[in-house]
């Protein structure tokens, strides 16, 4: 089958591999699209903890075409998805039952072949039935798992404001999710003004958009325009722009929270004042991916709570995974980006 493979950061080839078998308590899937995201970006460049050689990819929606002995949940021919985080379940945090926080967390496109290739086989304890979903739609469903996990993270309080940077596909979906989790406002802040009117498409209540230029700027804007004029309850990083980073606390509310989701490098830094944190009370988290969203994400895709409509703007072959790249990084019109295969 071919593949795309990494020997490298930044150095891969379309090639043929052996097409893999399904294992006892595996199911094959026939992939049908991947969605490029910036994980993979990082992933090219060799961050993100990937492990070489490598085929990346990790959002996949296929069909089951082989099922491995003991494989009884599935059937062949249904639509499937694959959860890629894969936890070792006897470190301390996972005897613990805090799976994402797992020592050993692996996951297919980073740690071990991922879904860029026409096949891949995967235990059926990762899989989740998509059956009925376009597929457009089910292609979505990790970025919705990993975005449900931010909300989940963030315990909303009803009635919080809430300011999300970046009006890419998962600072949608994490707007989305947060106005339904109890937000009563949610405003979505970009440099962007095509994909900040899908942001208005999917109902998101403000915009803003922003000025790489002008950080002071962008400050004083969106604090005058936060429904109290004084900050927002919740505010989310999900850029992996430092230059961002450095203005989430000036703009929680007293007692806010700020969540930090966007994908950075390993080396980056962004500052505050400890002393604002600490007078305020202001509250920092993390949100690292997803291990038990999945279900909880595809429901949301089922019934419309998160919608899709509009993202999904360029699609290429896996003869033109580079092209794919460059577009997601360079082309100012690229929303979501998948492969089919």
């Amino acid at each position: 089958m071919k593949a795309v493979l990494y020997d490298a950061p930044r150095s891969y080839s379309l090639t043929d591999v052996p097409t893999p078998e399904a294992g006892p308590g595996q199911i094959r899937i026939k992939v049908d699209q991947v969605g490029v995201c910036g994980t993979d970006l990082h992933i090219h460049n060799g961050d993100f903890n990937a492990v070489f050689p490598l085929i990346p990819g990790h959002e996949l929606v296929g069909v089951v075409d082989q099922l491995g002995e003991g494989a009884t949940r599935l059937r062949l021919g249904e639509q499937v998805t694959v959860n890629p985080n894969v936890y070792c379940g006897h470190c301390p945090y996972c005897l613990a039952g805090r799976l994402i926080l797992c020592e050993n967390l692996e996951g297919y496109g980073s740690n071990f072949p991922g879904f860029f290739a026409e096949y891949v086989a995967v235990p059926e304890r990762l899989a989740f039935s998509v059956e009925g979903l376009p597929a457009d739609t089910a292609v979505f469903a990790e970025p919705a798992a990993c975005a449900m996990h931010g909300v989940e993270t963030l315990q909303i309080r009803p009635g919080s404001s809430a300011l999300v940077f970046g009006s890419g596909p998962t600072g949608l979906l994490l707007a989305q999710l947060i106005a339904h989790g109890g937000a009563s406002s949610v405003t979505v802040a970009a440099p962007s003004a095509f994909k900040l009117e899908t942001a208005q498409a999917l109902g998101v209540d403000h915009t803003v958009q922003l000025d790489r230029r002008d950080a002071e700027g962008n400050l004083r804007r969106l604090r005058e325009q936060s429904p109290r004029g004084d900050g927002f309850d919740i505010v989310v990083e999900a850029t992996g722009s430092t230059a961002v980073g450095n203005i989430c606390v000036p703009l929680t509310r007293n007692g806010g929270t700020v969540l930090v989701y966007g994908v950075t490098r390993n080396e980056d830094l962004v500052e505050f004042h400890p002393f604002d944190v600490f007078r305020r009370e202001i509250t920092i988290k993390g949100s690292f991916a997803e291990i038990t969203s999945f279900a909880a994400a595809i429901d949301a895709l089922r019934n419309r709570r998160l919608r899709t409509d509009g993202i999904i703007t360029h699609r290429f072959g896996l003869d033109d995974y580079g092209k794919a790249l460059d577009a997601l990084a360079n082309d100012p019109t690229a929303h979501k980006v998948v492969i089919t295969a």
